[in-house]
Formats: C-alpha cells, structure tokens, sequence
C-alpha cells in the first residue's frame, strides 16, 4: 500500500446492501463514501439511459478519469455492483456482499423493480456472478465474501471491514517506523 490510507470497495448484486454498509464503514473511519450510481448519474459519468435494463450505461472510461485522483489519496469507500473495471491497483480490500435469494428477492420488490429485473439479479446472486467477478479482478487475499442478509450482519460486516482497514494502517505505520529505525541506525 502506497497510499498512507487504504481505498475499500464494497461490491455486490444490487439489494445486497452495499450503500448502507459503505455508508457505515465511511463513517466510521473519517474516510470518503463513493456511490459509483451517483456519481454517474450526477457527473454525467455515462453514454444514456438503457431501457432494457432500466439504468444508465456507465461509461467506464469516464468513471475512472473521475475516480483516480481520489484513489491516489486513499481513505475512499467505493460502493458499486460491478468491480472488474476498476484498476486492480487502487484496492487494498474488495468486501463482496451477498445476500440470500428470498430476502434480495425482496429487497429488490420493495425498491419497485420491473419483475425482469429482480429476475435477472436474483439469478446474478445465485451464480456468484459478482464473487466471481472480483476473484478475477483482484487478488484473492484482499477479496472478502460477507453474508448480508440482515442488521445482524451489517452489524458485523461493518466491524470486520474496519478492523481489517485498522489493521491494514496500523500494519503499514509499523512497517514505515520499522524502515525509519533501520535508516536512523545506519
């Protein structure tokens, strides 16, 4: 890690939680909440609206100009449900949030999804498109399935994710003070 703070990207199939739980990890770390939605919606990150999926087409290039400043800097919380075109560099931690088919199911209902939509992701969920997805992109020691099916688990998923960060800074200050002591000795 370069950055003096870790980047976090929080992925999952949409309904599984992921602006809540970003939300929370944010928070609790004084570190800076990406929703990648918004932000394409907002800064016009996209190429128009996709009736056939009923969301905007996020052009990717333009999320990344938007993005890699910020990711320089570290101390950023991504929240998006796709993860393989993000640069594999600017993630010290990918947590992938899944969620069991009957809640996600409704989860999706309660946001008004068309019945082909809750379809499709359900159907996402079900084959780890997501998981498998990230395995790819990342490497595996920093890619961290969490269920995600309750306040039980947000609960505990925001307590893991910041005590894996707090561990990832203080392992990195132990490592730039034990690299200054071998300079000072010298």
């Amino acid at each position: 890690m370069n950055r003096s703070r870790p980047n976090i990207l929080i992925t999952g199939t949409p309904g599984t939680g992921k602006t809540t739980t970003s939300e929370l990890v944010a928070r609790e770390l004084g570190f800076r909440h990406i929703n990648v939605g918004e932000w394409v919606r907002e800064k016009g990150l996209h190429s128009g609206w996709n009736q056939e999926f009923e969301c905007f087409d996020l052009d990717e290039d333009k999320v990344c100009d938007a993005l890699e400043d910020l990711m320089a800097e570290g101390g950023n919380v991504v929240d998006h449900h796709g993860c393989d075109f993000f640069p594999e560099r600017w993630f010290d931690l990918v947590a992938v949030l899944q969620t069991n088919n009957t809640e996600l199911y409704d989860r999706l209902q309660k946001r008004g999804y068309s019945a082909q939509k809750i379809s499709e992701n359900v159907e996402c969920e079900i084959m780890l498109v997501v998981l498998e997805e990230a395995s790819e992109s990342y490497r595996p020691e920093i890619v961290k399935p969490l269920s995600s099916d309750n306040t039980d688990d947000l609960e505990r998923n925001v307590g893991l994710i910041v005590g894996w960060v707090r561990g990832m800074i203080g392992a990195a200050a132990a490592g730039a003070a034990a690299g200054q002591q071998q300079h000072q000795q010298r």
